[in-house]
C-alpha cells in the first residue's frame, strides 16, 4: 500500500494489523485480487496487480471497474454458486473468462468468506492466461485447417475420397433406418487425357477446377460432392431417387457441354459420362450403389461417352 495516495477500499476504518497483513500477502500476487461484498457489489479490496491495470478504482461496485458496458451486476457473476440456500459458503468455483473491458483470458478462483469485520464478501483472485489461450486456439486453429486438408481435393477444393466415404455412410445409415431413398452419381470427364497430351497439364488443371466449380453450384447444399481421383467424380444424394438424379445429371452434362476453358494457346471443352444408381429399399450399401453406378457410367462410355445411363 501506498500511504501518500491512499485508494478508498484501501484503507480500513482503523490500523487493524489482520487487514494489513491480508493486504500485504494479496498485494504480493502476481494476479487480480479483489474483495467485494456480496449483497451490494462494493469493492473492499483490490490489490497492487489490479490497479496497475484498472486503475484507481474508488467508492465502485466490482462490475463497474472490471467489466465494459455494464449497467448492473454481470449475468455471469458466480455469487449464486458461491453459498448454498441457507447463505453459507458452498466453497470455490473455478472457471475461464475474457474480460470484456480488456479482451484478456483470466482463470478465475472465487469464494465466499467472512471478511474481517465478519460480513460475508466474494473473493477471487484471476490470474492471466491469455498466452496459453492464444495457444491453445492456434493449435485447435491449426488441427481444424489439418483436418479439412485432409478431407479436402487440394486441386479442386471438393471432398476427397476419404471424406466421401465417410459422410456419405454417415447419411446412408440415416436413410436405412428412416427408409428414405438415396442416389449416387459418378460421373468421369471424356477423353481428359487428350487434353493434358495436348495443351498441358496445366489446362488439364483449369478444366477439373471448373467442372468441380460448376458441379458445386449446381448440387444441393444437402449433396456431397467428391473428387474421387484422377478426372472422376461422385455425388451423392440424400432424399433423392432416380429420377431426381437423373435430372441432376442431365443438368450436369449440359452445363459441362456447354463450359469453355481459355487456357494457353487456346480454348477447351470437356464433357463427362455419367452413371446413377438409387436405392430400392432399407437394405443397401454405399458400395452397393457405387457399383451400380460404375457399371452404369461404363455402359454410358460404351455408347458415344457425353451421356447420362440409368439403368439398373
Amino acid at each position: 500500500m501506498n500511504p501518500s495516495s491512499p485508494d478508498p477500499v484501501d484503507v480500513p476504518h482503523s490500523e487493524d494489523l489482520s487487514y494489513q497483513a491480508i493486504a500485504t500477502v494479496l498485494n504480493s500476487l502476481d494476479a487480480l485480487v479483489y474483495v467485494s461484498d456480496m449483497d451490494t457489489y462494493d469493492l473492499i479490496f483490490f490489490n497492487d496487480y489490479g490497479k496497475q491495470f484498472w486503475g484507481k478504482v474508488g467508492q465502485k461496485k466490482c462490475w463497474q471497474v472490471l467489466q465494459k458496458d455494464q449497467d448492473g451486476p454481470c449475468a455471469f457473476c458466480t455469487n449464486p454458486q458461491l453459498v448454498d440456500a441457507e447463505g453459507s459458503p458452498t466453497g470455490p468455483v473455478v472457471w475461464e473468462f475474457q474480460n470484456t473491458a480488456n479482451n484478456r483470458w483470466y482463470q478465475c478462483r472465487d469464494q465466499a468468506i467472512r471478511w474481517i469485520d465478519g460480513r460475508l464478501v466474494r473473493m477471487e483472485i484471476a490470474t492471466d492466461i491469455t498466452d496459453r489461450k492464444e495457444m491453445e486456439q492456434a493449435l485447435q486453429e491449426a488441427k481444424t485447417r489439418a483436418e479439412t486438408l485432409a478431407d479436402t481435393d487440394e486441386l479442386t477444393g471438393l471432398n476427397n475420397r476419404r471424406a466421401f466415404f465417410n459422410l456419405s455412410n454417415q447419411v446412408i445409415s440415416q436413410a436405412r433406418r428412416s427408409g428414405e431413398p438415396v442416389a449416387v452419381i459418378m460421373f468421369d470427364l471424356d477423353h481428359f487425357k487428350q487434353v493434358n497430351d495436348r495443351w498441358g497439364h496445366a489446362a488439364g488443371d483449369t478444366v477439373l477446377r471448373g467442372l468441380a466449380a460448376t458441379a458445386r453450384r449446381t448440387v444441393r447444399e444437402s449433396d456431397i460432392v467428391a473428387r474421387l481421383g484422377g478426372e472422376e467424380f461422385a455425388i451423392l444424394l440424400p432424399a433423392t431417387d432416380l429420377p431426381k438424379a437423373r435430372y441432376l445429371a442431365q443438368r450436369l452434362q449440359q452445363a459441362f457441354g456447354n463450359q469453355i476453358f481459355p487456357v494457353t494457346g487456346g480454348k477447351v471443352r470437356c464433357t463427362a459420362s455419367f452413371g446413377i444408381a438409387a436405392s430400392s429399399g432399407r437394405e443397401f450399401t454405399l458400395d452397393d450403389l457405387l457399383r451400380q453406378a460404375d457399371k452404369a457410367l461404363f455402359r454410358a462410355k460404351e455408347a458415344g461417352r457425353d451421356r447420362v445411363d440409368s439403368r439398373s
